[in-house]
């Protein structure tokens, strides 16, 4: 039975994008389908899935996938710079401190 995962257009479009990017990141690494799914021990078809932008594929997956063209790192920059959250908090300490 296939996994159905809902997506609006727009995180359809940034989710093929991510794969895009990973898929770009592996041939400029000339690293074959084959090795990279070995690295990331899942199969050539999960990697394939990956670089088309499958929702139905794990996070973990993709992670893997990220370690094994050694990109691991740029996940961390995920809602590093998270601006919004950031004034939410400053509101709410200024709102507690004042005793609103």
């Amino acid at each position: 039975m296939k996994k159905e995962v809902l997506l609006y257009p727009k995180e359809k479009r940034m989710l093929k994008k991510v794969g895009e990017q990973i898929k770009l990141a592996r041939l400029r690494r000339k690293l074959s389908t084959s090795l990279v799914a070995e690295r990331a021990k899942i199969s050539r078809a999960t990697l394939w899935k990956i670089e088309n932008g499958d929702p139905t594929v794990s996070m973990g997956a993709y992670l893997s996938v990220l370690f094994a063209i050694d990109l691991a790192e740029d996940i961390l920059f995920l809602a590093r710079e998270d601006e919004e959250g950031r004034k939410l908090q400053d509101q709410r300490l200024l709102w507690k401190g004042e005793q609103w």
